[in-house]
């Protein structure tokens, strides 16, 4: 049996800019997702998914006929899209599953698939490893996004990232707050869309140039600051700087009000996790509020 496992991922800054350039800021997660792979002598692709609990969630199996992959009855938008992917590395890697009797696949999360640690990413991340193809070009193909949670799921460290014109640079910084026992990442209790959030970016963009040459700086200052303080005031400038882009209310001043430390949107704006800053621990106050997923910087970030 192959095993194979990815990181789950954070975007800290250079949420929506990064598309076009910025310097982004990313953590990988201690969540992440596991493929296992397991030769069986049936021509067929036995594929069952687990959820964090170990429940199976989804199920199919595919026919291995003519080396190419075809349905066995199932025909619903989780088995298109699978087979979409399937597809996608076979036309990066034509060897893919050539001579091949079968395969028995296992993926395992082990977060919730609504939290959008990524549960897209790391398996293609895991697929691509498995089949020795560009886990970047195979996203392309498929997803799309900008790629630092790719990323994230190939390195066990904090990265800045930055997509170039031929090429996408990531850099392994030691990003080690000495503050990070301040720091919380809560679920606002449902999952963002990444692409519905880039096609209204892109619908309200204009010219950026100034715009990301102050990311950068933020996102500099990020990976070297030492006080709680600056780091408050950096995601603050930043929350102001992506709501003047892209037409939005930041997250604090839409929900938290009345929160006493500071809040940032990770990835895009809407959903899944926040990044809050403060002095207290702030379990007490986003449970009343209703959210109730409120974990601590030391026990999401590896």
């Amino acid at each position: 049996m192959k095993q194979f496992f990815s990181n789950g991922k954070l975007l800290i800054s250079g949420e929506y800019v990064v598309l076009d350039g910025a310097i982004a800021l990313a953590v990988p997660t201690t969540y992440g997702q596991s493929l296992d792979v397991e030769t069986i002598d049936e021509p067929k692709i036995i594929w069952t998914s687990l959820d964090e609990t170990k429940q199976t969630w989804f199920e199919i199996t595919f026919e291995i006929k003519d080396n190419t992959i075809q349905h066995l009855g199932n025909d619903d938008a989780i088995s298109n899209r699978l087979l979409q992917i399937l597809n996608a590395v076979k036309q990066l890697n034509p060897n893919y599953l050539k001579g091949a009797k079968g395969f028995k696949i296992t993926t395992k999360l082990d977060f919730p698939k609504n939290w959008g640690l990524g549960t897209s990413s790391t398996l293609i991340n895991n697929l691509a490893t498995w089949a020795q193809v560009d886990p970047y070009i195979l996203l392309e193909n498929t997803f799309g996004g900008s790629g630092y949670d790719i990323a994230c799921a190939k390195h066990d460290t904090a990265i800045s990232y930055q997509i170039k014109e031929d090429s996408k640079e990531v850099i392994e910084i030691n990003f080690d707050p000495n503050f990070k026992n301040n720091l919380y990442f809560i679920h606002l209790n449902k999952k963002q869309n990444s692409r519905d959030g880039i096609s209204h970016y892109r619908e309200h963009k204009g010219d950026l140039s100034n715009y990301i040459n102050q990311i950068n700086e933020i996102t500099q200052q990020m990976c070297t600051c030492q006080t709680l303080e600056v780091f408050q005031n950096l995601m603050e400038t930043h929350e102001n700087i992506i709501a003047e882009i892209t037409k939005q209310t930041p997250v604090k001043q839409a929900l938290f009000n009345d929160f006493k430390g500071s809040i940032k949107s990770l990835g895009a704006w809407g959903g899944d996790f926040i990044l809050a800053a403060t002095n207290a621990n702030p379990e007490r106050y986003f449970k009343a509020k209703g959210y109730n997923t409120v974990i601590p910087y030391l026990d999401m970030v590896k």
